[in-house]
């Protein structure tokens, strides 16, 4: 059943403690090859909503996010992906890989680390790649996900050398400039300018600070993170290889497998990089319940300039 997330969930008056994310202390936690920097906000026993954040972004997506659910009683996990913020690999053997498997086995990972048994998966872009692999191949850990447009985001490597219509092809053209050296090194010496010019273009209406986009921009002076991201941009070209230890998930990811799990799909009308599909695209590959939702005026990065909306979402999945 497809049906619009609306008035029918109420965000909460603030009858619980309030647990401000800014004032949040960053915590640390081995988790597979990472050494994962996290916010944990909210009642330890509530229920809890894993909210993942996509590129180029960081955990401040979800500022206003996090407030709205833990004032609902609910427990918020928030980590830097691997390649941003203070998350760090373990060993400098490790390869840096940016793949949709990577970010999977990641997320996993810290769950175990952290001992959640089950939860509700949140993101987009990367971190919206990392919930659907998980919520795939993984479903009795997630009790609900929200995953913004294109909903489904597992890369289908195999057929990523086919062609799309031109204006498909434009909006990738950051991309395919980091296939090579060159962009390589651009991002290398220009990382916050090239990914501040990517906020402009895929949040066309939304109107940021410079004081919005410091605070994220911090996050990609890690030391991994040009690797990583170019890495992910190649690898879902077939470009490159992947890291060897997740090739059994990859195997997996090839198959396209369906997601069952309660699942509400996020979509900005005013996407740059990922336009509204049609609807029976963006659903055909969801088994379970699902409902999506256009938002009028919304750009790319959902959470941070809809936090309200995606507030509403996750605590409708938490109260089914």
């Amino acid at each position: 059943m497809v049906i619009t997330v609306g008035g029918d969930v109420q965000l909460p008056l603030l009858s619980y403690p309030h647990y401000p994310q800014e004032n949040a202390t960053v915590k640390q936690i081995q988790a597979g090859v990472l050494n994962v920097a996290y916010r944990d906000i909210g009642p330890a026993d509530g229920p809890t909503v894993v909210l993942l954040h996509g590129f180029p972004y960081d955990i401040h997506t979800y500022d206003s996010v996090a407030d709205l659910i833990t004032a609902a009683g609910c427990r918020c996990i928030i980590p830097y992906l691997r390649g941003y913020g203070g998350t760090r690999f373990i060993s400098a053997d490790t390869p840096r890989s940016g793949e949709q498997a990577a970010l999977g086995a990641d997320l996993l990972a810290l769950m175990d680390a952290l001992n959640i048994p089950q939860a509700v998966l949140a993101g987009y872009d990367w971190g919206g790649r990392a919930a659907c692999v998980v919520s795939a191949l993984w479903p009795g850990r997630v009790s609900g996900l929200i995953s913004c447009e294109p909903g489904y985001n597992i890369q289908d490597i195999a057929h990523s050398a086919n062609p799309t219509e031109p204006e498909a092809e434009q909006r990738l053209w950051y991309q395919y400039y980091l296939h090579g050296a060159r962009g390589y090194a651009g991002l290398q010496a220009n990382r916050d300018a090239f990914c501040k010019l990517l906020w402009k273009l895929w949040s066309p209406a939304w109107e940021f600070t410079d004081q919005t986009f410091a605070a994220t921009a911090q996050s990609f002076q890690n030391p991994d993170f040009v690797d990583v991201v170019t890495h992910s941009y190649r690898h879902r070209f077939g470009l490159v290889d992947g890291d060897p230890q997740y090739a059994a998930i990859q195997r997996k990811l090839a198959d396209q497998p369906c997601i069952s799990v309660p699942t509400v799909i996020l979509a900005g009308a005013s996407d740059g990089v990922t336009p509204v599909q049609e609807e029976r695209q963006a659903l055909r590959r969801f088994t379970g319940p699902v409902r999506r939702s256009i938002l009028e005026g919304v750009g790319h990065n959902v959470p941070q300039e809809a936090p309200a909306e995606f507030a509403r979402a996750a605590l409708s999945l938490v109260r089914e």
